[in-house]
């Protein structure tokens, strides 16, 4: 990997695995916001707008998201791996059921989705830390923060 050339204080080989772990990131987030927007488009029931809004909030909080890893990437001295075609090629989450539509096959599908991601960007936070990088594990811990109420907002849907 080739690092574009910066100042900071991180070592190169530091920095590399930093890079490799936020763009696995970045792609994750990137699916993870894509089935968000599945979810939304496609959502139908009696809950509907109120599912059809909270699954757009979702991608739209995601999305910020997105940026904020991407840009900790080139901080770094790396390149953002964010093209669509890189986050399908590169992204760790299971597969969206496309062919569901009722809301609480969506609301258990986005939950697990989220999960899954809430879980990854918990090691991060870990991983970020061994490697003695502060501001990435501080990322990855408000990232986490975010993704948890996201989770709960959606699963609660389905609780009772």
């Amino acid at each position: 990997m080739e690092l574009h050339n910066s100042k900071i204080d991180i070592a190169k080989g530091k920095r590399e695995k930093l890079i490799g772990m936020l763009n696995q990131s970045l792609a994750d987030a990137m699916d993870l916001k894509s089935q968000a927007k599945q979810a939304h488009w496609n959502v139908k029931g009696t809950s509907f707008i109120a599912l059809h809004e909270l699954f757009d909030q979702v991608a739209t909080e995601v999305e910020a998201r997105v940026d904020e890893i991407a840009e900790r990437v080139t901080t770094l001295g790396g390149t953002a791996m964010g093209t669509v075609r890189i986050a399908a090629e590169n992204s760790s989450l299971s597969q969206y059921p496309l062919e569901i539509t009722d809301g609480t096959a969506h609301v258990d599908a986005l939950s697990t989705a989220l999960a899954d991601f809430g879980k990854k960007v918990r090691k991060n936070i870990d991983d970020a830390d061994e490697l003695g990088d502060a501001d990435t594990a501080d990322l990855y811990t408000g990232i986490s923060r975010g993704i948890d109420k996201l989770l709960w907002f959606v699963e609660a849907h389905n609780q009772s």
